[in-house]
Parts: structure tokens; sequence; C-alpha cells
């Protein structure tokens, strides 16, 4: 009878401590992003993460049922706070490559992106192949899909090569570089900012990329989640929500121009 009351005691302890015992639900999403890509990643007036980006992780964060916490990443340090475990995710406007395949899984993608040029008026750039030519200096943000074009298709350049977007601007807007190479949207925000002193060159040179949320190699469950979620998001109007609230004078102009949109994947 002693020995029953004791096995019965255990159990007991166990089946409470299993309950205590933290579910996998409670733990927040680690969300690691660049805050330095306004309106996709950024931060508002109070210093909090805002933008695109950040809409979009926290709505998938309700979908699965866990909170969010974004983690402001360089870009060089994105593929490795998964790596490390720092992050569960990346979505910082990260276009879906080959060579990133190696190290990082990708969800289904869930906007279009084209490279286009950003360059300074007195450049003589009216396009790729006017960049591609001995004297000529392109700045490109490193480790980006315009550093890796720059690289493989742009051999008689010479590649100015800077950490952030903004510095590349500068670059461009002081005539220290001819042009620097971006996507499409980037270089329309930048170009408007600075008719002044630079112009835009949006004739397509390469084929479409398109951008996708980065975890960690081998996670099939949050992958599995994530390609639920991003139709379903889409099918929604998730998108077109996150348009109007941020980027609704650029869709205009992208549609007078007759550019494909960067979340119209049916195009």
């Amino acid at each position: 009878m002693k020995k029953l009351s004791i096995i019965l005691i255990v159990c007991m302890m166990l089946t409470a401590l299993a309950g205590c015992a933290p579910d996998a639900n409670d733990e927040p999403l680690v969300v690691a992003m660049e805050l330095a890509y306004p309106p996709f990643e950024t931060k508002d007036d109070a210093g909090s993460p805002s933008g695109v980006s950040v809409d979009f992780a926290k709505a998938f964060g309700e979908y699965i049922g866990r909170d969010v916490v974004i983690e402001n990443t360089a870009w060089d340090g994105l593929i490795p706070s998964l790596q490390t475990g720092k992050a569960d995710m990346i979505v910082s406007s990260m276009t879906i490559t080959e060579a990133r395949k190696e190290t990082v899984g990708f969800s289904a993608p869930y906007a279009n992106a084209l490279l286009a040029i950003l360059a300074n008026k007195d450049s003589g750039i009216s396009s790729i192949d006017d960049l591609n030519q001995p004297g000529k200096k392109v700045a490109v943000k490193l480790g980006s899909t315009g550093d890796t074009y720059a690289q493989a298709s742009l051999p008689n350049a010479e590649r100015i090569v800077l950490a952030d977007e903004s510095a590349c601007v500068t670059e461009v807007v002081q005539g220290k570089a001819d042009a620097f190479i971006y996507d499409q949207l980037t270089i329309y925000r930048n170009w408007k900012a600075n008719e002044d002193a630079t112009i835009a060159v949006f004739i397509p040179f390469q084929d479409v990329e398109q951008w996708g949320v980065a975890v960690k190699k081998g996670n099939k469950e949050l992958l599995d989640k994530l390609n639920e979620f991003i139709p379903k998001f889409t099918g929604e109007g998730g998108f077109d929500k996150l348009t109007e609230k941020y980027l609704s004078q650029e869709k205009a102009a992208f549609d007078e121009l007759g550019f494909q949109w960067f979340f119209d994947l049916q195009s």
C-alpha cells in the first residue's frame, strides 16, 4: 500500500512538472532584419521597428500563436544569426539565390524585384552598357544582389563596395560614383528624393528576382508554416493593406510606368 502511494505521488509530481514545462508557442519568434531599408525594414520616430517586413512578420507570429521579437541585425550578420540560433527566421527583403540556398532554407516567394540604376546626372549613364566601361564607378551594397550582379556582369567598371544603401546613394549624389545598382523601388524612392542630382534607369537588364523568408536549414516545421501562411496572407489582401499603408505613392508610380508591382506574383 505504501509503495502504491509513493508511485501515485511520483506520478502526480511528474504530471505537474509536465504541465509547468514551457510550451514551444510560449517562446517568442525571433526575427532578424536590418532596420535600414525603409519602408520595408526601418524604425519609427520612437525608435521601434516599423515597416512592411515588421508588420508581415508580426502577422505570421499571430498566425502561429507566437509573440514576435525583432532583432536589428547588420546585413552581413543575418544568415549567421540563423546558423548560430540567435534568430528563428530572416525577413529582410532578402532575395532568394542559389548561393544563399546552400546555407539557409527559403520559404515560397512573397515579392518580386528587378534591379535598376540610380545614376549621377552628369555621368552619361542611360543603360547598363554605359556603366560597363573603363573609368566608370558603380556603388554597391555589400552582399546585395546588386553587388553580385556588378561582380559578374560589369567587369570593366570599378566597384565601390559600401555597407549600406544610404552611403551608396550619397556617393552618387556627390559624384563620387557614377551609379548605384539596387532594386527598382529603392532606386525610385532615392531618385525622387534627389532629382536635382540623379536620374533613374529602369530598363530591365536581368531576370526578375524574388524575395523569401529565410530559416535555418532543415527547419521544416517553420518552413511548412510559412508556406501555409504566405498564400493565405496574400489571398486575404494582406499585402494590399501593407501597400496602402506604406507604399501607396510608389504603387501609383509603378502603375503609371507599367512596372510589375512587388507583391504581384501572378504577372
